[in-house]
Order: C-alpha cells, then structure tokens, then sequence
C-alpha cells in the first residue's frame, strides 16, 4: 500500500518537468538583448551566444562599433545606435528584437562603466556631477533596459532571463586601488534590483540574475591594467589559474548558461566570476616589502 501510495503522489506532480531532448546549441532559437554588446565584455558575450544558436541585438553608443559588431557575428545579429542611459535606447533594442527575429528570451545589460573622470571616488571626493554621472551610467541605463525587457517579456506571455552586469566592489572593496564609490553603489544597487526583480517576477518564470566580475581586460580598465602596482596586487587578489587579471572569455560560459534554459531553476542570484577575489585578502606590494624588511630586521 505505502508504495503504492507513493507511487501516486509521484504521478500527481504535474509541474515537474519532462525531459527534453538538449540541442546541440544551448540558445538555439532564443532573441537576446544585449545592452552594450559592441566591444570589451558584451561583443564577447555575443559572440558566444551567437555561436550557441542566439539571435541577438546589441546596442552601443558609436554607430562604427555596431556597423563592425553586425559584420563580424553574421545575420543573426542586428544593432541599435544610442545612449543606454536614455530610456528609448532600450526601448527601441526590444523592438528590434522582436520585429526582426519574432520573439524576446533575454537581457544581458553590460553597459556602464566608471564615472573616475567625471568626480567619482572616494566619498568626501565625489562631486554632484560625478555622482549623477555614474548612477545615470550604470543604474539608470540598467532600470530602462529591464523596464523595457520586463515589460515585453509579460506582453508576450512567456518567461524569460534578464541578467545584470555588477561587480564584486558591491560586496568586496579594495580601497587603495579601487576607491570610487559611486560606482560601487551603482553595483549594490544593480543586485538589489536584481534580487527584487526575481522575487516580484518568479511566478511568470521571468528569471533574474547578474554576474560580478573582478578586473578584466577590457578597453574601460586601461588605467588598472597598466599600472604595474596594480597588476602586482591582482596577481595575489585573483589567485586562480596562476593568478592573472581576467578576460573577456571567462565570463562568456557563464553568461550562456544563465540565458539559457540550462538555468531554469534559478533565480535572484549573484554569480561572482572573480578569480578568488572576493574570498582572497590580496596583498598589497609595498605591505609585502615592509614586511620582509621588519622581519630582516628582527632576525
């Protein structure tokens, strides 16, 4: 009798679902947005989901980078010229998507950067515009384009992923090297909104995640990546595979899987692809030399 009342109960959960045969590719057929998909971490993301089967739209702000990023990932991409931090940008990449390609599946919003330059950094340091800079660079720009995804998402009744660029400086400061704290709330802010999202939105499977990378080679982390002191620390701060700043491909198999079905049962997490940094103390050069000196000294 017990068996075969378990056997029933087995039966009666109609919401597990069937197994299904895995494509070859693991985003064929699915539409991806791709806010800041013409160069450094977004066109590498395109172009593995490209290679997985996707259709994509990217979107940037140079009208050259979306002509070449259109030649170089084929017909199934399309571009979108304009500023991410203005809320038809984001409106009009959806669009695209689903006139061109039929349907909507996903979000990747890269787009952002630091606001250094303009009066990002530490605190009693930032200025009004260096503030309203940065939250315009990487919050704003990150609102619209899930407000835009969101929306059609539920327009066409179907789930969906949306995945967030942040950073580990949300949760893992480095304050010698790293010391803008704007962009560092503007990051917070991308998981809080993440993890809100994913609540509101889990019973229509519209799923929310983001990736928090440590420094990468890009274009936008030129200062960080040549300057020797810098290198030194990462190569103790980010200790995995010998201990290296990242690129561009560490991230990509990630970004694949959380667009894909493969992470259908996740939601509202924050996926750190870091190297070790945010589980790492680092060491900074100059403490390393004081105390080989002291203990020199002492001995």
């Amino acid at each position: 009798m017990e068996g075969n009342r378990s056997a029933d109960i087995l039966d009666d959960r109609r919401h597990v679902p069937k197994m299904r045969l895995v494509s070859n590719k693991r985003l064929e057929n699915k539409v991806v947005v791709i806010v800041g998909g013409t160069s450094g971490l977004g066109l590498s993301a395109a172009k593995a989901c490209v290679a997985q089967g996707a259709c994509v739209v990217v979107v940037g702000r140079d009208s050259a980078k979306c002509q070449a990023a259109v030649v170089e990932l084929g017909e199934r991409c399309r571009a979108v010229t304009g500023d991410a931090g203005s809320a038809d940008t984001a409106e009009q990449a959806v669009h695209e998507a689903v006139t061109t390609f039929g349907d909507l599946h996903g979000l990747y919003h890269v787009a952002g950067g630091s606001g250094r330059a303009r009066g990002d950094g530490p605190l009693h340091e930032v200025t009004d515009d260096g503030w309203s800079y940065t939250l315009n660079l990487n919050l704003d720009s990150l609102m619209y384009s899930n407000r835009a995804a969101t929306g059609k998402l539920l327009e066409l009744g179907h789930g969906g992923s949306i995945l967030n660029m942040s950073s580990v400086l949300a949760s893992s400061p480095s304050p010698r090297h790293f010391a803008t704290h704007a962009y560092a709330a503007t990051k917070a802010a991308a998981i809080g909104l993440t993890k809100a999202a994913a609540a509101y939105y889990a019973s229509k499977d519209i799923r929310f995640n983001a990736v928090a990378p440590a420094l990468v080679d890009t274009p936008l982390a030129a200062r960080a990546v040549g300057d020797d002191e810098i290198m030194e620390y990462i190569a103790s701060k980010q200790p995995l595979d010998g201990g290296r700043v990242g690129v561009t491909q560490d991230l990509d198999d990630a970004v694949v899987f959380l667009l894909s079905d493969e992470s259908r049962f996740v939601t509202g997490q924050v996926l750190a692809v870091d190297g070790g940094w945010s589980i790492t103390d680092g060491q900074y050069p100059v403490a390393q030399k004081d105390t080989a000196a002291r203990k020199a000294s002492e001995s």
